[in-house]
């Protein structure tokens, strides 16, 4: 026999190993920089026991917590999603009230978004952020005949997202609500909503976000803030002049590793918010370019199985996808665009990247649900039923 003639195809593998080392690399980044932007603060606070390992440990248990959540979310099946998709949703909305309760819900920095375990402080939005995909997607996919229909399609969906909506801005979470209406939006439109009634929404969620900030005064202050830092440097402008600084030291290869000087009780919560402005200091232009592009990646891959999900006819798979990809993507431009000044100052974290438990195991969990897609859009290929 002539082994030469003979090709030999190389078996699929069972998962989109990209995706995975993607996520491991990513997450691997995160606890060591978080280590580095957060060790000065812990060593300088009571509340941590001057530890310099305190956000080091946690972080790295909320990693553990956040794989071992992933993979139990990998076993659900996603016939499994679609047929809880409005119980989900349902207890996501109960969370949120939840945390609006006096006695309930904790305050912390002037806002109230977590529900207290003991160990751990829960913050429902974040896990919201993933039951609006999935119910989104379960709408969208249920309602493909209406999505020309005001009526039939568009308003119902109007509705909970306004109530959801209103519950975030009672916290306030400007920044999550910014999020999830971008994740049921583009999810909506993906799945063939009529274009003027996407035109229409745009328009109305313009006005609607401006008016937010016109009547709220804190909101208008970080406008006002975003618009000029140097204004007002130790005030208004105080945490964007402090990351532009970062940014400005590390030039194209950064100071080093560990060798920041804003981690130090300049730059407010540096390993949290404005975890890139230290990556930026350190690490340089060259840091946030592989920032930039390891997010890209991650988002190309979402669409990718995606895609592969609708030509195999698995509408709210794919819909899962896109809106993965979607929250993602929109959340690190958000962050990022709000370290550089690009953006007002908001509250969200970089995925994957910043210290927060909640978010860690949200996304983690979210990053298991596109691997489930891809696993079944490659068992189908292979001729298995899922």
């Amino acid at each position: 026999m002539r082994y030469n003639d003979i090709k030999q195809r190389a078996p699929l593998p069972d998962y989109d190993q990209t995706l995975v080392w993607l996520s491991v690399l990513l997450l691997g980044l995160g606890l060591v920089m978080v280590y580095s932007a957060s060790i000065a603060i812990a060593e300088g606070s009571r509340a941590t026991g001057q530890q310099p390992m305190y956000y080091l440990l946690r972080h790295g248990a909320f990693i553990v917590i956040g794989i071992v959540l992933a993979v139990i979310t990998f076993q659900v099946p996603m016939r499994a999603w679609q047929q809880s998709a409005p119980y989900l949703f349902m207890f996501g909305l109960i969370l949120l009230a939840l945390v609006l309760i006096p006695g309930i819900g904790r305050e912390v920095n002037g806002s109230q978004r977590w529900l207290s375990l003991h160990f751990i402080n829960l913050q429902p939005s974040e896990l919201m952020k993933l039951f609006v995909v999935i119910y989104a997607a379960d709408y969208t996919a249920r309602k493909a005949a209406y999505m020309h229909s005001l009526r039939k399609g568009f308003l119902p969906m109007l509705a909970v997202m306004l109530l959801t909506g209103g519950l975030l801005l009672r916290e306030p979470d400007f920044g999550a609500f910014a999020v999830i209406t971008v994740i049921a939006m583009g999810i909506l439109f993906l799945g063939g909503m009529n274009w003027r009634l996407f035109a229409g929404l745009i328009v109305m969620l313009v006005i609607g976000f401006l008016l937010l900030i016109w009547f709220s005064p804190y909101r208008m202050q970080r406008v006002i803030g975003f618009m000029d830092p140097w204004a007002d440097p130790y005030g208004k402008g105080y945490q964007l002049s402090h990351a532009l600084i970062a940014f400005g030291r590390g030039e194209w290869l950064g100071v080093g590793l560990g060798g920041s000087v804003e981690k130090l009780f300049y730059l407010p919560e540096a390993h949290t918010d404005f975890l890139l402005a230290v990556i930026a200091e350190e690490l340089g232009f060259a840091g946030v370019i592989a920032i930039v592009l390891l997010f890209a990646w991650i988002v190309m891959r979402a669409f990718a199985i995606g895609r592969r999900a609708a030509s195999l006819e698995r509408y709210f798979p794919a819909l899962v996808a896109h809106g993965i990809g979607l929250w993602i993507g929109v959340q690190a431009i958000i962050n990022m665009g709000v370290n550089m000044g690009v953006l007002p100052t908001k509250g969200l974290t970089l995925p994957l990247l910043s210290f927060g438990g909640s978010a860690i195991a949200a996304t983690c969990c979210a990053i298991a649900v596109l691997l489930r897609i891809d696993w079944e859009n490659r068992q189908l290929m292979r001729g298995f039923t899922v």
